[in-house]
This record gives C-alpha cells, structure tokens and sequence, in this order.
C-alpha cells in the first residue's frame, strides 16, 4: 500500500469519527483542512430523493450567495443591435450572434455562463448538444433566456449558482473559497440549501434531501446534519 502523505494523513485523522456534523462545525472542520497551496474551493454535494430522468422530479434553479463565489465567472451572450450592447457595458466577456456560434461549434468555449435573448434561441439552440452536457445551454426558467440582459450578466458575475439534479439525484456546486471567513461559508451553504429546498418538484416522494456532504477541493468530505441545514 502507498504511504501516505502527512496532509492527507493529518486531514484522515481531523476527520475521523466525524458524521453527520452540524453546519457550523462541518464548515470549520473542511476550511481549517483546506491547507493546499491554492485557495481551494469549498463543494457541497446535495443527495435527493428524485429520479430527474422523470420531468415532473427534475431539480433544477439559481440563488445568488449572500458572499458570492470566490470564483471570476466568465459570461457570453446571445444577442445583436442594443441588447448586444447592453451585454458589453454589463460586462460581458464574449457577445455575438452567428459568429458566436461558429466559435462554440469549432469546440472553442471559454465561458463559464451562458445568456441570450429569446430571438436568439433559433441560433443557440443548433447548439444544444454542445453546451447542453456542459449545463451551458440558456433556459428561461433559471433565467438565462430574457431580454434583462443586464440583469442577468450582472447576477452571473456577482456570485449567482446555477445548480440542476444529475441523472442519481445529485446536485453540487461550489459555494465559496477556503480564504472566505467561516461565518460566510455557513451563510453561503444554508442558502444554497434553501434553494434547493424551495426547488423540490411535484413528483418528488418520500424524503426529498437525503444527504448533505461538505468538502474541500483537495480534502476529504463529511456530511452535515440535514435537520441543522434545512433548519426542520
């Protein structure tokens, strides 16, 4: 067997006997062993009673974290004439239309978040099988189609997550920095929760969120006590 390293060693030993951990503890516990050379993003993993290859159990939306994300989102948008000039001033990283399209045909995609109006939709929808597995494609129920250009740029960059339930009911996403305060990352996390709280579909039955894990980028995980996230 591999020696281990003193790192992995000493976080195995933090997180040993750990289970099921309230949320303030679970926090402290992941950013305190959060100690690689980078600032590591802090992960939480949801496991939900859903089955999302049925529609009426899909798990899909947006919250915008009171403390943002850490992370520097990069932005392209859809659009032409005004609304495409609404894009740049909002600070759009890449704007265009049939162009655009070339660019993300030719396996070029160098954006984080996608945004078009709802004329562009014939354009971008020649796209799907490109930037649907990448969960790239604009949608207007998480409000990504619209003509508030604008507002969405600017909620992409400020710190808004996108989340949607993969095929075994999972959801995951990244809800701060290691170098964010602890007080922070607990806000963070519990309105992640909440999000996914209120996104619960008709069809879904028995317990809706079974599990709640917390890590680190390079850590090990531990999982947080349902009842101390969702506040029941």
């Amino acid at each position: 067997m591999a020696k281990l390293g003193k790192r992995t060693t000493a976080a195995r030993e933090a997180f040993a006997g750990k289970h099921n951990v309230n949320v303030t503890e679970a926090v402290e516990l992941v950013k305190s062993n959060a100690v690689a050379k980078f600032d590591e993003t802090i992960e939480v993993a949801v496991c939900l009673g859903v089955d999302p290859r049925h529609a009426d159990q899909m798990v899909r939306g947006k919250v915008s974290l009171p403390n943002g994300t850490g992370k520097s989102v990069r932005v392209a948008v859809f659009a032409r004439g005004d609304k495409a000039e609404e894009a740049q001033k909002a600070g759009a990283d890449i704007v265009g239309a049939e162009d655009l399209m070339e660019i993300v045909q030719g396996g070029k995609i160098d954006f984080d978040r996608c945004i078009a109006t709802p004329d562009m939709m014939p354009i971008v929808g020649r796209l799907g099988k490109v930037l649907g597995p990448r969960n790239l494609m604009p949608n207007p129920k998480i409000g990504t189609v619209t003509m508030d250009i604008k507002e969405a740029v600017e909620s992409a960059k400020g710190g808004e997550v996108q989340f949607k339930a993969e095929k075994a009911g999972v959801v995951h996403a990244g809800i701060g920095k290691a170098s964010f305060t602890a007080k922070q990352l607990e806000e963070n996390l519990l309105a992640f929760i909440d999000a996914i709280s209120k996104a619960k579909p008709a069809g879904a039955k028995g317990t809706y969120m079974k599990k709640v894990a917390l890590s680190s980028t390079m850590g090990p995980g531990v999982s947080v006590n349902v009842a101390s996230a969702t506040g029941n």
